[in-house]
């Protein structure tokens, strides 16, 4: 988000923009939810999530935007719209059909508003949206994380950071970089956000086992 607000400073007169901040807490959409072993857990999760964006997306949006001279609006984090969304019955709100984010979904179909093959596509892991399929930005980042952090230097993370321990070379990468710019701060974050109902051990999308962003008109299928 930071490169991607950073190219728009530098190449538009654009200063507001709309950001979908918001709508995978709001409305259920990470890919993990799927595995929701019922309404009242997905509803539970759903609202811790936006309890605490304040500490993870929308920080990190907000540093990044205004880093560059924009002011980002987030229009699924509006008070009265999320007030009304979680009003509405908890098992309407769930991913149905492994459809991620189905009521808001459904809320467009049959308005001509999106074409089908975008407002049913599978959902996509921002690494794959601003790369190549082939190379997607998640293996580049890992890759280079290999060249920086030895296999020693994992092994010792625990040691060295013993709260939110980082369980890759790439996370202990960026905690590096972290201690280095704020030493002592790591008290800011409370704890490291993964997904959950699953065992990987990275917060990328990419690793859970049902991700299937590659598959072309899955959703659109099952949505018919």
């Amino acid at each position: 988000m930071y490169l991607l607000s950073q190219f728009i400073n530098t190449n538009t007169n654009t200063i507001v923009i709309f950001s979908g901040e918001g709508s995978d807490e709001l409305a259920q959409g990470y890919i993990y939810f799927r595995d929701a072993p019922s309404a009242d857990a997905g509803d539970a999760e759903s609202k811790r999530l936006l309890q605490d964006l304040y500490m993870f997306d929308v920080l990190r949006s907000d540093r990044t935007t205004a880093a560059h001279g924009l002011e980002m609006r987030v229009p699924f984090l509006d008070h009265q719209f999320t007030s009304y969304y979680l009003s509405l019955p908890k098992e309407l709100r769930r991913s149905i059909n492994g459809i991620e984010k189905h009521l808001l979904r459904t809320a467009f179909d049959g308005t001509d508003l999106l074409p089908d093959d975008i407002l049913w596509r599978h959902k996509e892991a921002f690494s794959d949206g601003v790369a190549s399929t082939r190379k997607p930005l998640y293996g580049i980042l890992q890759e280079f994380a290999e060249t920086k952090v030895s296999d020693k230097e994992l092994e010792l993370a625990a040691s060295r950071y013993p709260k939110n321990t980082p369980k890759t070379k790439e996370s202990l990468y960026y905690r590096r970089q972290f201690e280095h710019y704020f030493p002592g701060q790591q008290d800011w974050i409370p704890y490291i956000w993964m997904p959950k109902w699953t065992n990987v051990t990275d917060p990328s999308a990419r690793f859970l086992s049902h991700y299937a962003a590659d598959t072309e008109g899955a959703l659109s299928e099952q949505s018919d």
